[in-house]
């Protein structure tokens, strides 16, 4: 019964989160970045949120450490919003599975052959 509370809990704290960078973050150093995942602890004390940041590595270091210092900031908005008894504590981790999933994309339609690869990209 608990794993369904705390996947229900990771799927509002994924929106929430995320609503709350893009909105109320004020901080210019946080670039592009997407919630992936957010792994909540059974006793919701503890929250590791997965994202994803748009950009190169300079850009990635920038949006992290904006991210780690406005996590008491997006802590207590989160209390606001979500009413619970206890507000988990935030760690934010640096997820590189979609540049990944590009980057086999774009290996996988090197390696396709010719003939196998969709119309559109024939007639560039």
């Amino acid at each position: 019964m608990v794993q369904y509370r705390s996947g229900r809990l990771s799927e509002e704290f994924k929106k929430e989160i995320a609503d709350i960078i893009k909105n109320d973050v004020k901080d210019p150093r946080v670039g592009f970045v997407s919630v992936v995942f957010v792994e909540v602890s059974g006793d919701i004390r503890h929250a590791k949120v997965f994202v994803s940041v748009l950009g190169g590595e300079k850009a990635v270091q920038d949006s992290m450490a904006a991210l780690k210092s406005a996590s008491g900031f997006i802590r207590r908005e989160i209390s606001k919003r979500i009413q619970l008894r206890y507000t988990p504590e935030i760690t934010f981790v640096y997820d590189d599975s979609i540049a990944h999933g590009v980057k086999i994309s774009k290996i996988l339609a090197d390696v396709l052959p010719e003939e196998e690869k969709p119309d559109e990209e024939k007639n560039e």
